[in-house]
């Protein structure tokens, strides 16, 4: 760290007027890996000896953290999650330029793709690293490697959003990439080597977008420290960076797992507002007159503002009636992309029901709910003007983890089940978790009790006791 970085006090002061909180520990020997009880564990132990309240309430879009750890075991784990020699084993399964790896390197503040076409090959990677000093980034290497999927599972699980992840190789006396900010929350974990950070004051907090910044507009940093491996650094989107790999010293590998892209509430709010809009406008006549003719063609009236703005006032009332709002593509675009349940040490089949089969006299749980979301929508099957609403349940179970955040494919499928608005008060009997005897759901008839925990359990969502 600079001279002139402190720890943080009594964190009330301005965000970006101190430097991040550096936590020093020495933990050898107490811990050898992460603690993957739970989604809440797994961040606790990612983030320790940091608590996460403190976390959320003092870093989380704030300001940057770093944690480093003086533990030789931790730091022996976190170079198993990925090396530069593992390279050579996954170019063999296929890689491309582009898609799977990008060559690169920062010269004179500008980012030099270096990429070669068509297929990866190992060798070239390593003449391209040794020779002309380029960074090797590796796109979402939890394709490949079981313990990151395992870890942004998890990730995903607490935070409710996509996890991805990439892998920096960078040659000693080397830089990547320029100084730029992300649109993503961004944990770094430090794999080999050391690499040396700068940080700088954000120029628009909170970034929806990736830019490249010049240095003459980024000014002095803010912060300015090595990572050595077993060391994770937080910040926040919107955070100015760079790094390079210090000369004379052996190569770095660090990942960047990154997070909450497009996933504040003005996203939340595009998200909601069309299904509110639509819902409502079947009960308020207003709302379905037509607008002025030919307000289309020119410059919005003043007094189409001003209508429109009461329109926002109805809706917002509207809204702190209603206890569900209608399905959102957020909801479903998560679940959609998200990875399947980590299973590799449990032996299941995640796409095979189990070999108990439920019937009225079982009793049955409820398993993966944290890949699990429930909504409700129109029925999409419907061919009537004025489609009812049913429910829809989705899931990730048999999303493939090869395509995680390999970008949006039109042939991705989405998986899950549609029920009744009757089925509802059931389904929530199923979704507290707790152990229910199938004959006391409540629905009319035995067969409709049936049939439900049937289609659950055919999707592998229901434990049978």
């Amino acid at each position: 760290m600079s001279k002139n970085e402190e720890p943080i006090g009594n964190g009330e002061e301005e965000n970006w007027s101190v430097p991040c909180k550096q936590v020093k520990m020495d933990v050898s020997g107490s811990m050898s890996a992460l603690n993957f009880d739970s989604p809440a564990d797994l961040f606790e132990s990612l983030i320790s000896p940091i608590k996460v309240e403190t976390f959320f309430k003092e870093f989380w879009e704030q300001k940057p953290l770093l944690i480093q750890r003086e533990d030789p075991s931790l730091a022996t784990y976190y170079q198993s999650l990925f090396r530069l020699s593992d390279l050579k084993r996954i170019c063999l399964q296929g890689l491309y330029y582009g898609k799977d790896v990008n060559v690169c390197r920062c010269i004179n503040g500008k980012k030099k793709v270096l990429n070669k076409g068509g297929k990866v090959h190992f060798l070239q990677l390593r003449k391209d690293f040794d020779q002309k000093r380029a960074t090797i980034q590796f796109h979402q290497p939890q394709r490949f490697k079981d313990e990151l999927w395992k870890i942004q599972e998890k990730l995903e699980c607490f935070f409710g959003s996509l996890v991805g992840s990439n892998v920096y190789m960078t040659p000693a006396g080397s830089q990547g990439l320029p100084p730029h900010y992300d649109d993503v929350e961004v944990f770094i974990l430090q794999l080999e080597g050391e690499k040396h950070w700068r940080l700088y004051s954000p120029t628009v907090p909170l970034a929806r977008e990736y830019s490249v910044e010049p240095e003459a507009r980024i000014g002095t940093p803010t912060h300015d420290f090595i990572l050595k491996p077993g060391d994770l650094l937080y910040f926040p989107r919107g955070t100015i960076h760079q790094a390079e790999t210090p000369s004379g010293l052996a190569h770095s590998t660090h990942v960047t797992i990154s997070t909450y892209q497009n996933n504040s509430w003005g996203d939340f709010l595009l998200d909601s507002l069309s299904g509110l809009v639509s819902d409502i406008a079947k009960e308020d006549v207003a709302l379905r007159t037509g607008i002025p003719r030919q307000m289309v063609m020119a410059e919005t009236p003043a007094a189409a503002l001003r209508k429109l703005s009461g329109f926002l006032r109805t809706l917002a009332d509207q809204l702190e009636d209603r206890k569900e709002l209608l399905s959102s593509d957020m909801k479903k675009d998560f679940v959609m992309h998200r990875l399947p349940p980590y299973y590799m040490e449990s032996g299941i089949d995640l796409l095979e029901p189990g070999i108990k089969f439920p019937t009225l006299d079982s009793v049955v749980r409820l398993q993966f709910k944290d890949h699990t979301v429930i909504t409700v929508g129109p029925d999409e099957d419907q061919s009537d003007e004025t489609p009812q609403k049913v429910i829809y349940i989705y899931h990730s179970l048999k999303n493939l983890r090869q395509t995680h955040m390999m970008g949006r494919d039109e042939e991705t499928e989405l998986h899950g089940l549609r029920f009744p608005l009757s089925h509802l008060d059931a389904l929530k009997q199923i979704w507290s978790g707790c152990a229910v005897p199938v004959e006391d759901l409540k629905l009319p008839t035995d067969e409709e009790k049936r049939n439900l925990v049937l289609s659950l359990w055919t999707e592998c969502l229901l434990h049978v006791l």
